[in-house]
């Protein structure tokens, strides 16, 4: 008898802290939310993916100048699967990432992707759909975020050009591209493994580009020039 009412007490405190030490990782999680993300539980996400990247990735990144509404384009090198998450703990306001079809419905991620307005891109069908869907996000004030060398950039591998659709959703949108260059990825050329190696992550911050025509070369250089400046690996 008496070792069953150990037993239980012993139970009872063990589910006392947990509950505790989950209560105290949400109200930290609450505390270092900056983007409100119309969601109390994805405003939470939004406090934890900071603490990660800021702690785990030792992201060094000042904040990106946002405004504080109206459409914004970001657009930076891609290097893995961490970018994203990286990306969103340097912005004051949520972004919408341009995502591949065959990443987005992956099965356990697909409902985060929803939930953060995650925009799929069919780049063997119609691709049109989501440049549409990312047009109109724009047009009501939303930030995009784009990775316009269209593919994760291999380790170690040399500049990819800029595809010119990034110009041309800017013009459109009569709104300002932000070059982004991020560095010191660790798995670097990698999706998820990506997001679970440590890293000494930093994000460079160009001055915005603006945008004269559909087919600007001069800004698609610009832009092009800042994200492909350095190489990508750890």
């Amino acid at each position: 008898m008496l070792a069953q009412q150990s037993i239980w007490l012993i139970s009872a405190v063990l589910f006392a802290v947990a509950a505790a030490c989950l209560w105290w990782l949400v109200r930290r999680c609450e505390r270092a939310n900056v983007a409100d993300w119309g969601n109390p539980w994805l405003n939470r996400l939004d406090g934890l993916n900071r603490i990660f990247c800021r702690r785990f990735h030792r992201l060094e990144a000042n904040p990106i100048p946002l405004p504080e509404r109206g459409g914004v384009l970001l657009a930076a090198n891609h290097v893995s699967g961490l970018d994203p998450l990286l990306m969103i703990a340097a912005c004051s306001r949520p972004v919408r990432f341009l995502i591949a079809t065959e990443e987005y419905h992956r099965w356990w991620l697909i409902w985060l992707f929803r939930a953060i307005g995650c925009i799929p891109v069919d780049r063997s069908g119609k691709p049109e759909k989501a440049f549409q869907a990312a047009l109109g996000a724009l047009d009501d004030g939303e930030v995009i975020g784009v990775f316009p060398q269209g593919r994760i950039q291999k380790r170690d591998e040399g500049p990819v050009p800029l595809k010119r659709g990034v110009v041309a959703l800017a013009y459109l949108a009569g709104v300002p591209i932000i070059p982004l260059r991020l560095s010191g990825i660790a798995g670097a050329g990698r999706i998820i493994v990506a997001v679970f190696i440590r890293s000494r992550a930093r994000l460079a911050l160009g001055p915005a580009v603006t945008v004269s025509d559909t087919k600007d070369e001069a800004a698609l250089f610009t832009l092009d020039d800042f994200v492909n400046r350095e190489r990508v690996g750890a």
